[in-house]
């Protein structure tokens, strides 16, 4: 599918004018220019590995070379990815000029959550408001809340949610409210001051939403919901036969149905329909996570109210876009190249990074990588943000037959089926038996087995014909949450950097299952993140070994002075400057680079680490996948560092000790080459001459660490590295130094 620039201005087939456009970025010549360089150097490096190889120590030599072919090659897969980057944008006003309001079709929205404890029901339900009020046709509108951890608190604050509702839909109507979602609005926005008559009903409105979050927040706090509030709604009444969120029967409940007339807000316009859903779960069978939340509401949700486009959202990833659902159907519905396409994905961003980025960002990612994707044949699937197909995320094959009728599908606000009678009859599309001996989860649906279900799920879509687009509007359509602690920032990226490398392993390889479909450069740019996991080993190699050999007196590069060492210098300052640049033209600070490159070494030694030997564990039938929550949720001392940009580790972890561990033998290996070999001025430079790579390698790896360092001996906040952590990795890197010198 190519999509060329200047479309705006090219009229179709047909004589209309398309509803999307596609660029091309913008300083290609820069970047390829700068690759065919880098690449130059790396073949002089391969040279000078071959010619020079040394007698004795060889297999270190071996092992370095190893690395850095390693480290070539995922440079290739970086250069494909980023070598034809693509921009999209809409014509909303087309659209809009095209299709009359009860012509557009209907979309579902579907919201996960799972534990009330990690995911508070107050973030959650602002996320299902910001949803309910997009400016789009409310009663073509259906948001379904998935509930896996099957909470009557997060129950109780959907109910508080669709009274409000009421009040928030006209308010955002009449003042075109955005962000949507009522946190966000009146934490950024100021009341109004040039309309006495809107500065009332704005107070009106924040002092209904505050007093809404007192109830739920009292609520959550007790941990239980009252028993006279119990009877103020029959849904209650479900929780009698629930054991525990691991054991319990289905729960449904439409707690607006946007068929209803009577479902309206103050000013008598119609409200979306709003579902509660808590699957059912039994302790013996395997409740496949949220890929099996998701298939669940796609069977429920067809039956309520079966609209052609799903809208996917988690929990923390609120609406910033009221018009995001109108620019992704600018791509369904273009007449030429609309068919073809199985989701439009959205970027993935955050509203509570810190200025510098204290724990990274995904910046480059979702400003540049996934661009690459979409000119390379379409961006990953990656759980959020995203608008799918129904047809396509149920497994169907993309044809050029394929014709789904949905314009002619009309409104009717007629009640066919009593809402209770609705509930009874899909409970059993949500029961833990249903997908006995179906293709949900292997032909049908989100897919199984893994805990990327995301990815793998996109991988399987394009590998059935279908087409995705990546839009990147110049308002983020979402906001969500990231980490704000280094060790759930670590553990996320291990469960990311596993379920890859699972994907990468298994028959569903895209060099695999999808060859027939998926462009060979798509294939490639998929291993950019499915090997994610072994670039641990390069990278530990790289980190560790180096200054081990230096204690020992093993040289691993060219003397400082020979012209050999002219490819190396150039790789790496090019690379890192080239790097820098990048980061600074996508919106970052030279600060944030610095953070997001110590991420970067900080997640190869910990999170890949022990992400590729869980993989190994599991080929070996010693473990099994998990799927781990992110907390969003953190008590005021940890906010306040986050917000200081002061680095979190305050717990023990395994993590915290390879990191420790790796920071203080490299340090260790400075003072004792710079203290025991640079006796006077000529032995340090000829110490310098012969071992000057390595040396600064170990600077810049003592500088990278240092925020590992202030946390073991210099914080005296409860933020600190644990003294039991200390001690260990002391310990263990005081006994590679003495191996290394002994």
């Amino acid at each position: 599918m190519e999509w060329r620039e200047g479309e705006e201005t090219r009229m179709g087939k047909n004589g209309y004018l398309p509803l999307f456009e596609t660029r091309p970025a913008r300083g290609l010549v820069f970047f390829r220019s700068y690759a065919a360089s880098i690449f130059i150097g790396i073949c002089f490096i391969c040279f000078h590995r071959v010619s020079y190889f040394p007698v004795t120590e060889r297999w270190v030599w071996v092992g370095m070379f190893v690395a850095e072919l390693w480290f070539s090659f995922y440079f290739f897969v970086t250069v494909i990815v980023k070598w034809n980057p693509v921009f999209r944008s809409t014509f909303k006003d087309r659209l809009s000029s095209r299709y009359e309001e009860e012509e557009l079709p209907g979309v579902d929205i579907f919201v996960c959550t799972a534990d009330p404890r990690l995911e508070p029901p107050t973030m959650v339900v602002s996320t299902v408001l910001s949803v309910m009020a997009y400016d789009y046709p409310p009663h073509k509108l259906s948001v379904y809340l998935s509930d896996d951890g099957c909470s009557d608190l997060t129950f109780y604050a959907l109910l508080e949610a669709s009274g409000f509702a009421q009040l928030w839909l006209p308010f955002c109507r009449k003042l075109k409210v955005e962000p949507t979602s009522p946190e966000a609005y009146f934490q950024t926005t100021p009341e109004p001051v040039d309309d006495a008559f809107m500065a009332n009903e704005w107070l009106i409105i924040k002092k209904t939403y505050e007093d809404m979050k007192t109830r739920i927040g009292s609520m959550t706090r007790l941990g239980k919901v009252p028993a006279d509030i119990r009877k103020e709604h029959k849904g209650f009444d479900e929780w009698d036969f629930v054991v525990s969120r691991h054991d319990h029967p289905s729960i449904l409940q439409i707690l607006i149905d946007g068929r209803d007339p009577n479902a309206i807000d103050i000013e008598g316009k119609a409200l979306p329909t709003l579902v509660y859903l808590a699957r059912e779960k039994r302790p013996q069978i395997h409740h496949n996570f949220k890929a099996g939340a998701l298939n669940a509401l796609i069977r429920i949700s067809s039956r309520i109210s079966n609209a052609p486009f799903i809208l996917n959202v988690d929990c923390d990833m609120h609406s910033n876009d009221s018009k995001a659902i109108r620019d992704a159907l600018c791509f369904f519905l273009d007449e030429e190249n609309g068919r073809e396409i199985g989701y439009v994905q959205y970027p993935q961003t955050f509203g509570n990074l810190t200025k510098n980025e204290i724990y990274g960002s995904l910046r480059v990612v979702m400003k540049l990588e996934l661009a690459g994707f979409d000119g390379n044949g379409g961006p990953c699937y990656i759980g959020t943000g995203c608008v799918h197909r129904r047809e396509s995320l149920c497994g169907m094959k993309y044809s050029k037959e394929l014709v789904v009728e949905w314009k002619a599908m009309k409104y009717d606000r007629k009640i066919i089926e009593k809402a209770s009678s609705i509930e009874g009859n899909c409970k059993a599309l949500a029961s833990c038996t249903y997908e006995e001996n179906t293709p949900w989860g292997k032909e049908m649906g989100v897919k199984y087995g893994c805990v990327v279900e995301d990815i793998l799920t996109g991988i399987c879509i394009q590998s059935r014909g279908w087409r995705s687009v990546y839009l990147t509007p110049q308002r983020e359509a979402f906001l969500g949450m990231v980490p704000t602690t280094l060790l759930d920032t670590l553990v996320q990226h291990k469960r990311w950097a596993e379920g890859d490398f699972q994907i990468f392993q298994s028959k569903l390889c895209p060099f695999v299952y999808g060859c027939q479909n998926m462009p060979l450069k798509l294939q490639f740019s998929y291993c950019i993140y499915l090997l994610w996991a072994p670039n641990c080993f390069a990278t530990l190699y790289y980190v560790f070994v180096p200054s081990f050999c230096m204690l020992k007196g093993i040289s691993l590069f060219p003397k400082i002075s020979s012209s050999w060492g002219m490819p190396y210098l150039y790789v790496i300052v090019v690379h890192r400057v080239h790097s820098l640049v990048e980061f600074v033209w996508l919106g970052g600070t030279v600060r944030g680079w610095l953070n997001e490159q110590r991420m970067w070494m900080f997640k190869r030694t910990t999170s890949y680490f022990f992400a590729a030997i869980d993989n190994i564990l599991k080929l070996c039938g010693f473990s099994k996948s998990a799927f781990i929550i992110t907390g969003k949720v953190a008590d005021d001392d940890v906010n306040r560092r986050y917000e200081q940009e002061s680095m979190e580790f305050g717990t023990s972890s395994p993590m915290f000790t390879a990191l420790a561990t790796l920071a203080l033998f490299n340090l260790f290996g400075l003072v004792v080459v710079g203290t025991n070999k640079a006796i006077n001025d000529d032995a340090r430079i000829k110490v310098f001459d012969i071992f000057g790579f390595q040396i600064l390698l170990c600077c810049v790896l003592v500088f990278v660490n240092l925020p590992i360092y202030q946390g073991m001996f210099f914080r005296k906040d409860s933020g600190k590295i644990p003294a039991s952590t200390t001690l260990r990795s002391i310990a263990f890197a005081l006994l590679a130094s003495t191996l290394a010198m002994y």
